[in-house]
């Protein structure tokens, strides 16, 4: 019988990433459970059991990282990291606050790089390190701001990283659309296809456990996104103007 493997989970105080947390432990996995609060992963850590292991930190802050990255080392080799956390502050551009986008930027794509960084440094031979981007990253959209761009950073970071350490780390790449959490239940739009965090936990747990590069969901709405970004400026940029109307 195999090992229960070891998973290091950032963003896991609650949606997508504290399902992940709870589905992980149901299946057998020791997690280590990251995000800001560390009141929210004690109760986290609590429900799912000693084994489980709450350490606060912030992604922003290299310092941060690095310090739970030694932590880490001290608990033995990691299966897998998935890199959830991320900010998002809905909006037209021009009606963002300057120093809330860099700490978006700051959160969502240097966080990612910082990650992309130590992460593998913690893993076993052939271990697994996972960024989430967004299907927001595929191509600018009305209201996807300053968010959005940074999701597009983090794909092209998950695809130069899964180049970089081919052989090595086998790097994912996850792309949610509209799961139901505190940062969508912010928008004033309507969110096609929307799941709930437990159906993404489920999606993502299936995608990572198979060969494909990049975990994206739900399909229906994902592969249209995908066609629209695949479209030629002059016949995409129409569609995306239509849907400021």
């Amino acid at each position: 019988m195999p090992e229960p493997e070891t998973i290091w989970i950032i963003g896991a105080s609650e949606g997508i990433g504290a399902a992940l947390a709870r589905d992980w432990a149901q299946r057998g996995a020791r997690v280590i459970l990251s995000a800001r609060s560390q009141d929210r992963l004690d109760v986290l850590a609590a429900e799912l059991g000693s084994v489980h292991i709450p350490l606060a930190l912030d992604v922003s802050d290299r310092s941060s990282i690095n310090e739970a990255a030694v932590r880490i080392s001290k608990i033995g080799a990691l299966d897998r990291i998935v890199h959830l956390a991320a900010i998002y502050d809905p909006g037209k551009i021009a009606d963002l606050d300057p120093e809330k986008a860099m700490q978006i930027v700051t959160t969502n794509l240097t966080g990612s790089f910082h990650v992309a960084q130590v992460g593998p440094t913690l893993l076993k031979d052939g271990g697994q390190l996972a960024l989430c981007g967004s299907v927001a990253g595929y191509i600018g959209l009305p209201q996807g701001q300053i968010y959005s761009a940074t999701k597009a950073g983090v794909i092209n970071l998950a695809e130069s990283l899964r180049a970089e350490l081919s052989g090595r780390v086998d790097v994912r790449l996850i792309n949610p659309g509209f799961v139901d959490t505190r940062l969508t239940q912010r928008n004033d739009f309507r969110m096609p296809a929307m799941v709930t965090p437990q159906r993404a936990a489920t999606a993502i747990i299936d995608g990572l456990c198979s060969r494909r590069f990049e975990v994206h969901f739900p399909r229906r709405l994902t592969w249209g996104l995908k066609l629209l970004s695949a479209l030629p400026y002059w016949a995409a940029m129409p569609l995306t103007k239509r849907l400021t109307q």
